[in-house]
C-alpha cells in the first residue's frame, strides 16, 4: 500500500531533468515563455484550452506565476520545447473520520504540444513518464485527466497509456466556440498502473 502521508513530495521537490526515449521532461521556468506561446497560440491549439493565452503578458499570467510552475513541466525534444504538462496532486473525497488518509492521493494530468509534432508518440512517452512518477515517486492511489469529448487526440492518448474512460459528461462544459459540449474523464489506478508495467 502506498505511503498515505500528506507531506508527499511535490513536482518541484523530485530532481530533474527526466528522459524518455526521445523527451526531455523538466520544470518550466520563465525562460520558456515564448516557446510555450508558439504553439499554445495556435488557434488549433487554443481551441482546447482552458485559459487560452493569446498575448506574451496573458501567458505568464496565466500559466508563469510561482504556483503554476511547482506544477509544471516542460517538453523538450532535441533541445526545444515542444509542449508542456502539468500535474497538480490534490486530495480524494473522503468521510469526515478519514479524511487524512485521502489527503494528496490523486494526480490530476493535463498536456498541451506543438501540432508540429502531433502524430509521433511523443506526448505519449511524456504521458507515460508522468503516470510513473505520479505512483512511483509522488506516491498517488489514483491519476485522473479529462478533456472535451471532441478533442480526440488527447482522449486516445489516455487510452494508449492505459487510463479508462469512467465517465462521458453531456453537455457539461461550455466551450468558447462550441458552446455546451460533451466531456470525458479518464482515470487510471496505481495498481492497475503497475500491473501494466510488472
Amino acid at each position: 500500500m502506498p505511503d498515505l502521508d500528506p507531506r508527499r513530495p511535490r513536482l518541484a521537490d523530485l530532481t530533474w531533468p527526466r528522459h524518455t526515449a526521445r523527451t526531455t521532461l523538466r520544470p518550466l521556468t520563465l525562460d520558456d515563455v515564448d516557446a510555450v506561446l508558439a504553439y499554445r497560440g495556435d488557434p488549433d491549439v487554443n481551441r482546447w484550452l482552458g485559459r487560452p493565452a493569446r498575448t506574451r503578458e496573458e501567458l505568464v499570467a496565466s500559466h508563469f506565476g510561482a504556483d503554476d510552475l511547482l506544477d509544471a513541466l516542460a517538453v523538450e525534444v532535441d533541445g526545444r520545447v515542444v509542449g508542456d504538462t502539468m500535474v497538480t496532486v490534490g486530495d480524494a473525497w473522503g468521510q469526515k473520520d478519514v479524511r487524512e488518509q485521502a489527503r494528496r492521493t490523486v494526480a490530476v494530468l493535463a498536456w498541451v504540444l506543438a501540432p508540429s509534432h502531433h502524430g509521433r508518440g511523443l506526448m505519449t512517452e511524456a504521458v507515460e513518464e508522468l503516470l510513473r512518477i505520479s505512483v512511483e515517486e509522488l506516491g498517488v492511489r489514483r491519476v485522473v485527466a479529462e478533456c472535451f469529448a471532441a478533442n480526440k487526440p488527447s482522449w486516445r492518448l489516455m487510452e494508449r497509456v492505459g487510463m479508462r474512460r469512467e465517465a462521458h459528461t453531456r453537455q457539461d462544459a461550455l466551450h468558447r466556440d462550441l458552446g455546451w459540449v460533451d466531456g470525458l474523464a479518464y482515470a487510471i489506478l496505481a495498481d492497475e498502473w503497475r500491473s501494466r508495467h510488472a
